[in-house]
């Protein structure tokens, strides 16, 4: 009987040397003569046991890891093709802490299976939720995904019920279904899991909401520092439209509808939705003033849906397992799931999909298991780089949109960065205004000069003139910047600012120059 191993290939366990992994894994079958193959799967999201090697046995799939290439002879001689024991032995890969304690929902497939094999997709119910709506009303369901909860994964956290209801009832010639897969925080790397490691699910998703909201058209927009997502998105939409799942007659309906993919420079600001729009076009990514709305003036000035790829593809499985299903997971507002992305100076660093709920100190210190470093966490950022910083203190707060939200803070898109306590805040105050300086479109005032006298305001606190005066001055400037800028960038900025200056008030107090001469 053939033997199959798994090896990842997505980005994270390439960089990590799963190729040289996958290689050494086909000479060692060559010269033994062996009955194996190999598949390459996506990443389970677990980065410190990458590149994590499976095999399929009797007992279920084994699980070996961190492995590198030298290890392969060794692996091979202890008998790893039938489970058997070994140093990297991590037994049952589902029976893994890390794993075990989630809720996989949109996350179910990847690391599970080959992600440019339509069979695998559709022998782990792919394509059931499709199959669904296919045979529903459009409004059944837009109201399908209403009651579900389901509020954008991308940071904003607006229904993705209403947004949908707003395109359908629009009257135009053409609609369009527009994906956000400019995925530009720091610690965050889920949607690039998903383009990497279970691609059809978003078709999937792109195609019921071209259903619901009368869209032929699809777009992915995504960065161009993202290429092995871009390689196999582009290779599944092939894999689909020769499998009737995309084109003029989606599985055989009347429903047309088709997508492509769009690589962005990398611009920070073209992950705000009409900035993307305006690079999508061909434009300058700079940020659009709103009214109108992209869901009334779109792309082309078209009514459109944008969404983010982790709300695309939790659409499948609403539509599968019904609005009910879903919405039972999660408190208060935030329904569902969510995958955390958990990085920094942390020692299990990876991805964490749970419902809402959980508090902060569990995600840091059980599932992220505290610093990598073994030092005391002094500080965890939410949100990505607009994202305020949490002290120890606040731990208890539930991963919430409203909980964070009540105290200064914000989920984003759901990326986790873990400091120890060696870090200076006042360089991470900083370090955000210099980052809003560099990515700013430049179209608004407050955006473009604001970050760049917050950089200055800082430097001035940090070199001991004045502090208190310019500290006052520094929380103004926010109160500005967060209130009179055009979009999220200028606007939530403060909140990694004034988070840090509140609740790390120690490191914003350097000893005054004049003191300091003495």
């Amino acid at each position: 009987m053939t033997v199959t191993i798994f090896v990842p290939r997505d980005a994270a366990s390439l960089a990590l040397g799963a190729e040289k992994v996958a290689a050494a894994i086909t000479s060692e079958i060559a010269a033994r003569s062996i009955d194996a193959r190999i598949v390459r799967n996506g990443s389970r999201g677990m980065f410190w046991l990458e590149p994590l090697v499976e095999v399929r046995t009797d007992h279920g799939r084994v699980a070996y890891g961190p492995v590198k290439a030298s290890d392969i002879k060794d692996l091979f001689d202890a008998g790893f093709l039938s489970g058997k024991a070994h140093p990297l032995c991590l037994g049952l890969t589902k029976e893994i802490p890390f794993l075990r304690q989630q809720t996989r929902l949109t996350f179910s497939r990847c690391g599970v299976t080959d992600p440019l094999s339509l069979d695998d997709y559709r022998h782990y119910q792919g394509l059931k939720g499709l199959e669904q709506a296919i045979a529903m009303p459009r409004a059944e369901i837009v109201a399908q995904v209403t009651e579900s909860g389901l509020r954008g994964r991308g940071g904003a956290g607006f229904p993705t019920g209403i947004k949908w209801k707003t395109v359908m009832e629009a009257v135009a010639p053409q609609k369009y279904i527009v994906c956000n897969a400019d995925e530009g925080d720091s610690a965050t790397f889920a949607d690039r899991m998903i383009m990497e490691g279970d691609p059809f699910v978003l078709i999937e998703g792109m195609v019921i909401a071209g259903f619901a909201t009368g869209a032929t058209r699809g777009y992915i927009y995504t960065r161009s520092e993202y290429p092995h997502a871009i390689a196999t998105m582009g290779q599944a939409i092939g894999i689909a439209r020769a499998a009737g799942i995309l084109g003029p007659s989606v599985l055989g309906s009347d429903h047309a509808f088709d997508i492509e993919i769009r690589a962005g420079a990398g611009a920070y600001v073209c992950g705000e939705e009409t900035a993307l729009l305006n690079s999508l076009e061909g434009k300058r990514g700079i940020v659009r003033a709103k009214p109108p709305l992209p869901a009334l003036q779109g792309f082309l000035g078209r009514p459109t849906v944008v969404n983010n790829v982790i709300s695309l593809a939790s659409i499948p499985v609403i539509m599968h397992r019904d609005a009910a299903f879903y919405r039972d997971f999660g408190m208060g507002r935030s329904r569902g799931t969510i995958p955390i992305q958990i990085a920094g100076n942390v020692k299990y660093g990876g991805l964490f999909e749970t419902a809402f709920g959980l508090s902060l100190g569990e995600i840091v210190d059980h599932i992220g298991g505290g610093t990598a470093t073994g030092r005391p966490v002094k500080a965890v950022q939410v949100g990505g780089p607009l994202g305020a910083y949490f002290p120890r203190a606040l731990f208890d707060t539930p991963f919430d949109y409203e909980a964070f939200a009540a105290k200064d803070g914000l989920i984003g898109h759901a990326g986790i960065t873990v400091f120890d306590d060696t870090v200076d805040m006042l360089k991470q105050a900083r370090f955000a205004m210099e980052f809003c300086a560099i990515e700013s479109c430049g179209k608004c005032t407050p955006c473009r000069i604001g970050s760049t006298r917050g950089v200055e305001t800082v430097d001035r606190i940090g070199r001991g003139i004045e502090p208190d005066k310019n500290k006052v001055l520094l929380a103004d400037l926010c109160n500005t910047m967060k209130f009179g800028s055009l979009c999220a960038l200028g606007g939530f900025i403060p909140y990694p600012v004034m988070s840090a200056m509140t609740h790390f008030p120690e490191d914003f107090s350097p000893v005054p120059l004049a003191e300091a001469a003495e």
